[in-house]
């Protein structure tokens, strides 16, 4: 039988402990715990995580993996005239808690934030469902509760939300539909550069009004286009695999990930984005569309509420985690 050595050209490596970024297929001996470990990859996946405590879709959302921010959006069980929730639920990695309301409820709303001690909730549509008018309503989350601050230039519903509390865009969304980017410093609006392909209902990723990227949406019909933002303007990137509206986003400019959404039917596809393309991996468990979303990258996200067939609103979450490289112990068995 061939050695290790005479296999691959080299021994073992004795190290006190595990390296810090493993390669796929790296062997070692751990001198600590007196065992041979490798690097295996672990595949993409979602996981349940915990149910939100109020069922809705077209909702403002923010923040990340393990601190989400869910607030306002439509309500009301399948065959129930639809009404507006104002609830905020902040998600801390295992579960939702309610807290202070937002003062204007509304749906097909938007928001943004790094986490959900800190957010941004805007534009929308009020009541009644489906008929009430657009609104330019800005509010500032603290942590602890909403404060109505500087509005949009114009009324909007259907946006697509990227960045912080201090530094972020609103970008398309309805009327028209439009490619209007406004531009959020920290205390008000900028119109800045139009979309070159006007639409709503998009998925947004991004850290800041520098930078950002936002994909699929509705031109009509459904499209997969990408568009990339400098600063400045807006560049056409790589397309989606699978043109959707209404989906959900993550992520910063150079590692997001596209879920859900809605193609002819409810979508449970995951795109990856790595900068240049998008690539499809593991599907939701729920399929969904105008759902939240949250998450720094795309290796870890948040998909949580939305509408599923036929039209029933989900408390379901999801958590991401994307594919990794881990140490695993070696046995004989």
């Amino acid at each position: 039988m061939a050695t290790y050595k005479e296999i691959f050209g080299t021994n073992i490596e004795v190290l006190a402990s595990d390296p810090a970024n493993p390669i796929q297929g790296q062997v070692w001996y751990n001198s600590t715990d007196n065992v041979v470990k490798g690097a295996v990859l672990q595949a993409a996946a979602w996981a349940t995580g915990g149910n939100l405590n109020t069922a809705r879709e077209g909702a403002g959302s923010a923040g990340t993996k393990t601190s989400g921010l869910f607030v306002s959006g439509r309500i009301g069980p399948a065959g129930v005239p639809p009404g507006i929730s104002a609830d905020t639920e902040l998600y801390n990695g295992s579960a939702w808690t309610e807290v202070n309301n937002l003062n204007a409820g509304r749906w097909q709303m938007t928001g943004f934030g790094a986490d959900n001690t800190a957010a941004l909730a805007f534009g929308g549509q009020l009541a009644p469902v489906p008929s009430g008018s657009k609104t330019v309503n800005t509010e500032s989350w603290n942590g602890t509760s909403w404060t109505e601050v500087n509005n949009l230039n114009v009324a909007k519903s259907q946006q697509a939300g990227i960045g912080t509390q201090t530094s972020g865009l609103a970008v398309g969304g309805n009327p028209a539909p439009t490619g209007e980017t406004e531009s959020w410093n920290g205390t008000s609006f900028t119109e800045v550069g139009d979309l070159n392909t006007a639409r709503n209902a998009m998925g947004g990723a991004g850290v800041d009004n520098t930078s950002g990227l936002v994909f699929g949406g509705d031109t009509p019909p459904a499209t997969a286009i990408t568009e990339s933002w400098n600063g400045t303007s807006w560049t056409e990137v790589g397309d989606l695999n699978s043109a959707r509206r209404i989906l959900g986003g993550a992520g910063i400019q150079n590692s997001a990930l596209a879920f859900g959404g809605l193609i002819t039917a409810a979508s449970a596809l995951t795109e990856s984005w790595n900068g240049t393309s998008w690539t499809e991996t593991t599907d939701l468990s729920t399929a969904r569309w105008a759902l939240g979303s949250a998450g720094s990258n795309n290796t870890s996200a948040l998909a949580f509420g939305g509408d599923t067939p036929p039209r029933t609103f989900t408390t379901a979450t999801e958590e991401w985690s994307g594919a990794t490289i881990t140490p695993a112990t070696f046995t004989d068995s």
